[in-house]
């Protein structure tokens, strides 16, 4: 009720569930410039730069200081022209009422929606996810609304009747002019553990003065911003080494007058609060990612973050992107040990050149390349590997296993394939026709300093594995896995007086089938081979056969004109030695999960990436299939719309004190691309099952 009495707010906001989910809001931000903004006039801003604003303790930030200039560079893109195609205009109605369906769960708790927040900007708009405290995370909107008085009055009372309609209690005012809002909990999900907590509880705060906009899920945090937003403040996120080091140097080269979207996380101090704010309502099986990374060495990476601006000459996007690792204090930044544990293998050897071999196929969707010290990477796995699978040892039980168990290989892994590869990763996507939840192809393929060493390896460990059947194809042999999931399950019986093992192998037989299992979840068609000086390990043994040809038949993807015009670009905006480099054409990497989308099939996609969607955004159980979050099946057909699609590259270098990534696309008609048709009548069609 207005007016009521209440606890002390301040007390309270300290144990306050975030109202919203930071993810989809700083993705939500960026749809709304996309779809939703209006022109504004320019003016001069109603607050300081917001990373002056923010304080220090900001674990996540996003930013657009010119959301009107953002826009209309958008708009000139084929991105831009993509939303604005009639076309596309049924998707992207059902999207906003998707869009403003969710957010009845997460941006509506703060009574806002993404239209909103394209309506109000007359300058810098921010958000800032902030950690106030240990295990705890805040989530606070800035938005300069100057010229746009009149639509944010209408705001405001749009966000009172929103909450009140979500049966809000109207608590008393913060410190006089902060509006403050009590959700009701959120109701138990009947799938909720036993053991999970209560519902927190839910605020949400809001001001408007001096043509700012503060929205938040804290009414202490909204009034620290409130408070600083003529002066700055000390402790800011601008003081920050880290933000600082982030900022300046992903924005070097860059035009000074272009509009850009800003971003900084600082990942392990927000993955810890975010995860102790949003505890799940399950327990989820399997191990901890996140606090694996940590404990191995791996939060040497302090802080991540960029730049990006739209309509940059020939250029469609451009961005560029720093990783902020500096090394351990009196550490060398060359030395191995300039971090510790597993985080050692952090250690790219740059080079003049990175191009494709011949045998990349012409019409790849995308391809990579990646230096990087294996050798160094396979001796400081072990407590990685160990970590994962939650017991100190496996690793080298593993490895020691493979040389001495009389029934496995034989094989000494370091001295018998390590110490025959090489420095460089490449990695490259196609697909096949006709398209499925199994048609995305992969080809990982490891360079070699002696190839025959390698295959000789690699023989000697296929040959007794039964799940593998020795093929020869192309003058070389594939070792294919056996796809059993359609056997017939076959009946063992033990009989007395046999063979007693040891426990110790068995227990190591034991570690080997748990790594074996998780290789082929991820690749469960997977096709290995050593050919054109490179192992080469397949996601499915067709992709491997073109990839045999390729050489021979002339056509390869470095003598494509997109290529060569993407590959100039880079050379030209990031010149000098690199430790990593890439191409794709967004059509044909996009194609096959847009028809995924369409046909509301993208959970049960069997592609890598399709897997690892399905982890993150899954419920954990085995053998579940998730619920598609967006309805795809007012999409165009994807030939209608090709050809707002371009293709694109990266970058890296090392830094002492982390990396480098700039990137580019271009248009779809850069280059003299093959025309979409062609290269889709090109395509190889998926082999019948024998």
């Amino acid at each position: 009720m207005e007016g009521m009495t209440s606890p002390c707010v301040a007390d309270r906001a300290r144990g306050s569930n975030l109202a919203i989910d930071p993810r989809r809001l700083l993705a939500g931000v960026a749809v709304a410039f996309a779809i939703a903004a209006e022109p504004a006039v320019a003016a001069e801003p109603a607050f300081r730069p917001s990373e002056t604003i923010f304080p220090a303790t900001t674990a996540a930030w996003l930013s657009v200081a010119d959301p009107v200039g953002l826009q209309e560079s958008f708009d000139r893109t084929q991105y831009g022209k993509l939303l604005q195609d009639p076309i596309m205009e049924p998707f992207v109605t059902s999207f906003r009422k998707q869009l403003s369906k969710a957010g009845k769960r997460r941006l509506g708790k703060l009574g806002l929606t993404l239209e909103d927040l394209g309506e109000v900007p007359g300058g810098e708009i921010a958000l800032a996810a902030i950690v106030p405290e240990a295990e705890r995370l805040a989530t606070v909107l800035l938005v300069d609304t100057t010229g746009h008085e009149e639509e944010t009055t209408k705001l405001l009372e749009q966000i009172d009747r929103r909450l009140l309609e979500q049966q809000a209690e109207r608590l008393a005012d913060y410190q006089e002019t902060i509006k403050v809002y009590r959700l009701p909990p959120e109701p138990p999900r009947a799938d909720a553990d036993d053991e999970a907590p209560p519902p927190a509880e839910r605020l949400v705060a809001v001001v408007h003065q001096a043509a700012a906009l503060i929205v938040g899920d804290d009414p202490v945090q909204v009034h620290h911003v409130l408070t600083v937003l003529e002066t700055g403040r000390q402790d800011s996120l601008a003081s920050r080494a880290d933000f600082e080091a982030v900022q300046t140097r992903s924005r070097e080269g860059l035009p000074a007058a272009a509009a850009s979207l800003r971003w900084y996380v600082d990942p392990f101090s927000f993955a810890a609060a975010y995860k102790a704010t949003h505890p799940p309502v399950e327990r989820r099986k399997g191990p901890d990612y996140v606090e694996i990374l940590g404990r191995q060495g791996f939060d040497a990476v302090e802080a991540l973050g960029g730049s990006m601006i739209f309509d940059d000459g020939p250029r469609e996007l451009r961005h560029q992107t720093i990783v902020y690792a500096p090394p351990l204090p009196g550490r060398d930044p060359a030395a191995v040990d300039r971090y510790d544990l597993a985080a050692r293998m952090l250690r790219f050897p740059e080079t003049d050149a990175i191009e494709p071999p011949a045998w990349v196929p012409a019409d790849a969707s995308s391809w990579s390349a990646l230096q990087w010290d294996i050798a160094t990477a396979f001796k400081v796995a072990d407590t990685l590997v160990d970590d994962i699978v939650g017991e100190k040892g496996v690793f080298d039980d593993v490895i020691a296993s493979l040389k001495e168990d009389p029934d496995g290989p034989q094989i000494d892994v370091e001295a018998d394939l390590i110490a025959g590869l090489g420095n460089r990763v490449a990695m490259l996507s196609d697909y096949v026709e006709p398209l499925g939840v199994d048609s995305e192809r992969l080809v990982i393929a490891i360079e070699t300093r002696d190839p025959e060493l390698v295959a000789a390896t690699i023989a000697k460990s296929m040959a007794t594995d039964p799940d593998m059947r020795r093929i020869e194809s192309h003058g070389v042999v594939i070792w294919e896995l056996i796809d059993r999931s359609m056997e017939i399950p076959k009946l063992e019986i033990e009989t007395p007086g046999g063979g007693i093992a040891h426990a110790d192998d068995d227990d190591r037989r034991d570690r080997r089938r748990r790594l074996r299992e998780k290789e082929e979840k991820l690749l469960p068609h997977s096709a290995v081979t050593v050919s054109h000086g490179h192992l080469l390990i397949a996601s499915h043994r067709d992709v491997l056969e073109r990839v045999l040809t390729t050489a021979d038949s002339g056509d390869a993807l470095v003598s494509r004109p997109d290529y060569r015009l993407v590959a100039g670009e880079l050379e030209s905006l990031f010149p000098g030695r690199r430790g990593l480099q890439g191409f794709g054409r967004s059509d044909e990497s996009i194609r096959p999960a847009y028809e995924m989308l369409r046909r509301g099939s993208m959970p049960k996609s069997k592609s890598v990436m399709g897997q690892i969607l399905n982890n993150l955004l899954g419920d954990g159980k085995p053998g579940t299939v998730r619920d598609q979050q967006i309805d795809g099946s007012s999409l165009p057909e994807f030939e209608l719309i090709r050809q707002y699609f371009g293709t694109g590259g990266f970058v890296m270098r090392t830094l002492e004190d982390g990396w480098f990534i700039g990137g580019l696309t271009l248009p779809g008609d850069a280059g003299n691309a093959p025309q979409p048709n062609e290269e889709v009548a090109s395509r190889p069609q998926e082999p019948q099952t024998n």
